[in-house]
Parts: C-alpha cells; sequence; structure tokens
C-alpha cells in the first residue's frame, strides 16, 4: 500500500518509464516543494539507472519492487499508451494513486476498468495534458469567464507537422492502432476546448492518410521503413454543451501552417490562444470595435509551469474533490476522440455520452513558492 494522499502535504513519487518524456518531469520535480521523487523503474534497467544517477536519493528498482514499496504513495505512468492501463490497474491494485501521460487508456473500455478500479480503491487518479494549468491556456481561460468575448461562439484548432519519424528515433507507435495525430497530439487541444468551453456533446469526424509508410530519419534506425496502420489525417467538429461548435484539425500528413494553434470566438470579441502543447504563451484580444489585436497581461495560471505540475495539484486537492487534471476529464477527452474516429468510419455524427465539468480555473499561482497572486 501506498501513502495516503494529504492535500498540502508533500507527495512521494515512483515513476515506472524512463523515456524521454520523463526528462521533463524530472525538471519539475526539482522544483516543486510538494511532490518528492523517490524510485523509477523501467524495462530497460539501464535507462532507470541513468534517471537514478541523475537524482539525489532516488532509487533504480524493478516494476514489482516500485509498486510494492510502501514509501511512493503515487506512480507516474510514462510508458507506451498500450500499456498505460495495464500499470494504472497495477498501481491501483497496490493502493497507489496514479497520474499517466496521455492519454488515461488506448480506448474508453480499459480507460473506464481504470476508473472503475481507483473508485473501488478509493485512491485518486489524474492524468496529462497538464499544459491547460499553466498561464497560456488559464489566462484565456479567465478572459472567457470574465466575458471579454461575450458569449463564445465557436472556435478552431489546428496541428500540422509531416510526422513524428523526422526527429523521433523510434516513432513506430505513433502509427499503430492507439496512435495517430488525434490520439497523440489531439489530448493537447481537446482538454484546452473543454476547459475553456466546456464538456462536449457531439461530434462528426473525417479522416485520410497519404501514406502506408514511412521513413525514420534519426538515430540508430535511420532509413527504415516502418508501416502505417492508423490514419494519419483526421478533422472534424464538436458541439459543446454550451452551444459552442469547434472545429478540429490533426495532421501528420500536412507540412506547416500559419493558422493560430487555438482562436476562440465570441459574440464580442475573438481570441488567439498559445500553443496548447505548451504552459504559457500570449494571449491576444480583437474586441468589438477595436481597430488591433491586444496582448492581454497574464492574469491565471500557475507561473512557470511544466510537465508534471498536475502531479502538483494532484496532490494539493482535497480527498474526494477530482483534481483538475484528474481521470474523469482524462476519460471525457479520450471518448471524445474515439467519437471522432468512430464518426469517421461511419460518416454520420456521434453522441458522446460521457461528460465532465470544467476544471476549477487556477488563479495565478507560483507553486515553487507556493504563492497565489
Amino acid at each position: 500500500m501506498g501513502q495516503p494522499l494529504t492535500a498540502g502535504t508533500a507527495i512521494t513519487v515512483g515513476i515506472i518509464g524512463c523515456g524521454a518524456i520523463s526528462a521533463q518531469y524530472l525538471a519539475s520535480f526539482r522544483r516543486l516543494p510538494n511532490v518528492r521523487l523517490t524510485a523509477v523503474a523501467d524495462l530497460d534497467p539501464s535507462r532507470a539507472q541513468a534517471v537514478a544517477d541523475s537524482c539525489d536519493g532516488v532509487r533504480a528498482v524493478t516494476v514489482d519492487e516500485l509498486l510494492a514499496d510502501p514509501a511512493v504513495g503515487l506512480v507516474v505512468n510514462l510508458t507506451i499508451p498500450a500499456a498505460h492501463a495495464d500499470i494504472a490497474l497495477q498501481a491501483i491494485a497496490a493502493g497507489k494513486a496514479v497520474y499517466g501521460e496521455k492519454p488515461l487508456a488506448a480506448g474508453t473500455k480499459e480507460a473506464r476498468e481504470v476508473l472503475d478500479a481507483a473508485t473501488a480503491a478509493g485512491v485518486a487518479v489524474g492524468c496529462a495534458p497538464d499544459t491547460v494549468l499553466g498561464t497560456g491556456i488559464q489566462t484565456a481561460r479567465k478572459a472567457i469567464d470574465d466575458g471579454l468575448i461575450g458569449t463564445p461562439i465557436a472556435a478552431t484548432a489546428v496541428m500540422a507537422t509531416p510526422g513524428h519519424e523526422l526527429w523521433h528515433p523510434n516513432p513506430d507507435f505513433y502509427y499503430q492502432p492507439g496512435g495517430g495525430p488525434l490520439l497523440d497530439m489531439g489530448p493537447y487541444y481537446v482538454t484546452a476546448l473543454v476547459t475553456l468551453l466546456g464538456p462536449v456533446v457531439s461530434v462528426t469526424g473525417t479522416a485520410s492518410h497519404t501514406r502506408t509508410e514511412r521513413t525514420i530519419g534519426s538515430g540508430r534506425r535511420a532509413g527504415e521503413v516502418i508501416p502505417v496502420e492508423v490514419d494519419s489525417h483526421v478533422t472534424g467538429t464538436l458541439t459543446h454543451a454550451g452551444g459552442a461548435v469547434s472545429t478540429l484539425m490533426m495532421s501528420f500528413d500536412a507540412v506547416r501552417t500559419k493558422s493560430p494553434n487555438l482562436e476562440i470566438h465570441g459574440e464580442r470579441g475573438s481570441l488567439v490562444v498559445p500553443d496548447p502543447n505548451r504552459f504559457d504563451g500570449d494571449v491576444e484580444l480583437f474586441a468589438l470595435g477595436a481597430t488591433q489585436w491586444e496582448v492581454l497581461p497574464v492574469s491565471a495560471g500557475y507561473l512557470d509551469a511544466g510537465r508534471g505540475f498536475g502531479i502538483a495539484d494532484l496532490a494539493a486537492t482535497p480527498p474526494g474533490t477530482e483534481p483538475r487534471a484528474g481521470g474523469a476529464l482524462a476519460f471525457h477527452i479520450l471518448d471524445i476522440m474515439e467519437s471522432m474516429l468512430e464518426s469517421a468510419q461511419t460518416g454520420v455524427s456521434v453522441p458522446v455520452h460521457s461528460t465532465a465539468p470544467r476544471p476549477a480555473p487556477v488563479p495565478l499561482t507560483d507553486l515553487c513558492r507556493q504563492e497565489t497572486a
């Protein structure tokens, strides 16, 4: 069993999965006073040992040893998406809270099993992306909540890249079932849209792919050809419960775009929202009757945030309260994306049966100093 989570106290965490993304979590943990890393594990023991060697007081252990360690209160699940549910269920069975990289699981069936198991065990579940807790998305949210654009009407979300194989040395999983641009990058954009505009009640989707093979461009496997088993371009619309309609395009086929990552349009103004894959960035407002865009001052969110701040937020959340980067929201995001892919296959609009409330707004806060503006 792990140590119970108590709001306002430090939490001891163990990482399972020491791949590239773990470095960003480690950098955040070094700055967060209420998160203490104690152990790391990976299927490749040398990777776990390398991480342990870089962190004072951190042990490299096996997965089983980490799960059995009573000092670990929360398991940080940084494995590949196909393993997210299995590791989460093992952590929950060991009585530990769990926080995972996105998506919550490879599909909603497995994700529901995770949430049901956590409820039965009385442990918390959190899930990336926590980028929405930074000053970029939160400043935009405050502008909407303060009525600066009036009633929201529509939004656009655009991500275009020619493919991760150009830089990633092991890009296979991006093009296997559970991968693709929507399930890989969509969580950042869809989570931002739900944070800004509320839950989604129905979706439409279309999808395509331009190639059946991709060539790895870097690393020891450079030149190796891998198969493409999923659609690599997905577009569609999301109808929010509040009436706003969002248009989404996620592509591993397009080369580049000059479109803003996110735009929100209301009856009294429009917002340009920064990249939801980042924690900060300028929010720009064009108010009705104005002559130019105005950069809004930073007014909300965690200052200087990085990956892993969602864990600090979870640790500070009172027991029985859903964390801002919580399992219910992550499930709803996964359900939205899965429904879009279903719509792309069937050619009809698909209702989204799950829901999640907009997470509580984040006041302008320095978590590293525990100060709230």
